[in-house]
């Protein structure tokens, strides 16, 4: 499903129990130097995430100063995050002249710790080649390496690298919880994505292919596009000459670690694109 971009007026764009990906929440919050918001979800752990501007998080009695450090676009420098546990409050307060700040959840029902996520924490990988027109990098602000402190979570930033080209190639899904042999070869996670585009006139496209080797959907996504994926290979593109960058949410239904099943079709791609698996291995 495509949210087209709009003014949310720091009103949820994926509330709780969405019929899409109920295991998904998702809110852009704008703020201006000094204001405040607040909010509490319950049922869901979150992730707070400047998309540009600094930001003072208080949650779970502790106070975590000057989180976000871009100024202009998504485009100019690292994350950095707090992630607030589920049933916990929390406020976010505006340090810089203006904030864009990202609310990430997933449906997790015990009650953690609050955390902050530095940019020097990230968990960093780049992988593809220009040859193959899927050069990427991600930054995993909640990633693999805090399986022991998130329930079901997982948030990171994608970008292209280079102008134009393939995201989320080969093509691939995670909205089934199944094993074979004993082990386990997809697991169900719900998938909420925020686009941003350089310069912010680009554009791209979002595929959705249901089933193997039959038509599928395309959208038009532009800067501010939400796509939700409940089920389906999705890969994306960007429009030659543009960079395309995309905040993730994955939210897992029995368990964080995401285990992807590629397209039978195109799975021989693997092979051919430098650095994927480390990719995959990153998210797990």
């Amino acid at each position: 499903m495509h949210i087209p971009p709009h003014d949310n007026g720091n009103a949820p764009i994926v509330d709780v129990d969405d019929a899409t990906v109920p295991l998904n929440y998702f809110n852009i919050v704008k703020l201006t130097e000094g204001q405040s918001f607040d909010y509490r979800v319950p049922g869901y752990e979150t992730c707070i995430v400047p998309a540009t501007g600094t930001v003072t998080v208080e949650t779970g009695g502790e106070t975590y100063a000057d989180i976000g450090t871009r100024r202009v676009d998504v485009f100019e420098g690292d994350p950095e995050g707090v992630y607030v546990p589920t049933d916990t409050g929390a406020r976010i307060t505006c340090r810089s002249e203006a904030a864009e700040v990202f609310v990430a959840g997933a449906k997790f029902a015990d009650t953690l710790k609050p955390f902050a996520v530095q940019a020097a924490d990230l968990d960093k990988v780049q992988y593809g080649s220009d040859d193959t027109k899927t050069h990427r990098r991600i930054a995993h602000i909640l990633g693999a390496q805090y399986h022991d402190r998130v329930g079901r979570l997982l948030v990171s930033e994608l970008f292209t690298v280079g102008a134009g080209g393939w995201s989320g190639f080969p093509s691939h899904k995670h909205d089934t919880d199944r094993s074979e042999d004993g082990e386990m070869i997809e697991t169900r996670h719900d998938e909420t994505y925020n686009f941003r585009f350089k310069p912010n006139y680009g554009s791209g496209v979002q595929m959705l292919q249901r089933e193997d080797n039959k038509p599928g959907d395309a959208y038009h996504i532009m800067d501010g596009s939400t796509i939700c994926l409940d089920r389906g290979y999705h890969p994306c593109a960007v429009l030659p000459g543009y960079e395309m960058y995309y905040f993730t949410i994955l939210g897992g239904l029995s368990q964080r670690s995401l285990k992807q099943y590629f397209q039978p079709t195109h799975a021989e791609q693997l092979h051919t694109i430098p650095g994927i698996m480390d990719m995959v291995a990153k998210f797990k």
